[in-house]
């Protein structure tokens, strides 16, 4: 009886948060009422309140739960790739790949907005993650080990991700004032740079 319980309402959760973003890449955040998702989920409001505080609660929830996708398929990526890397490689392969899903689905871009960096630094490294595949600190952690003493490492991770998430936006949405692949390697010295200011040397 209790795991059928507790199975009801996970699919009830999972419901609601499934129609909310179909609605939400659909009609837009802006456009989209709790009345909307209840409807669409088939449960009552009371039901969304249950999970959810607010409608801002749900899009938070769902910032951070896409951009943490995004994050493992890249780290996927830099798993796969041949050969020793730098610190500042690895950052650079991550990033290249997050942009790449971006550039390939503008419609999560639009609902993740200028928002990746609060779904990825905020959530995921504050251990309030939206899921327990990722271990984002422990993995942070990892790419920066190679020998090297840094100052406050977790600035140096919020600052190439506010810089990443702030300059390319517009650059995947509109090709505006450059196209990525033009702007790529003045994007990567740019990272270069940032990390080499937070290594002790």
């Amino acid at each position: 009886m209790g795991e059928k319980a507790e199975e009801n309402k996970k699919q009830k959760r999972n419901a609601l948060i499934n129609h909310a973003f179909a609605l939400f890449m659909s009609k837009g955040t802006e456009n989209t009422s709790i009345s909307d998702i209840t409807q669409s989920a088939g449960v009552g409001k009371g039901t969304f309140y249950y999970y959810f505080k607010d409608k801002n609660d749900i899009v938070s929830y769902l910032i951070a739960d896409k951009a943490e996708k995004l994050l493992l398929h890249a780290l996927d990526a830099l798993e796969n790739h041949d050969g020793a890397v730098s610190v500042e490689d690895k950052f650079i392969i991550v990033a290249d790949d997050i942009l790449m899903q971006l550039r390939s689905d503008k419609r999560l871009l639009l609902f993740i907005n200028k928002n990746l960096s609060f779904g990825l630094y905020r959530k995921s490294f504050s251990g309030r993650s939206a899921s327990k595949e990722l271990d984002a600190a422990a993995i942070f952690r990892e790419m920066i080990e190679d020998g090297s003493k840094w100052k406050e490492p977790d600035l140096m991770l919020y600052t190439v991700v506010e810089f990443v998430s702030g300059t390319c936006h517009t650059v995947l949405l509109n090709d505006s004032p450059v196209s990525l692949g033009r702007y790529q390697p003045y994007l990567h010295d740019c990272i270069r740079g940032i990390i080499n200011s937070f290594r002790i040397q």
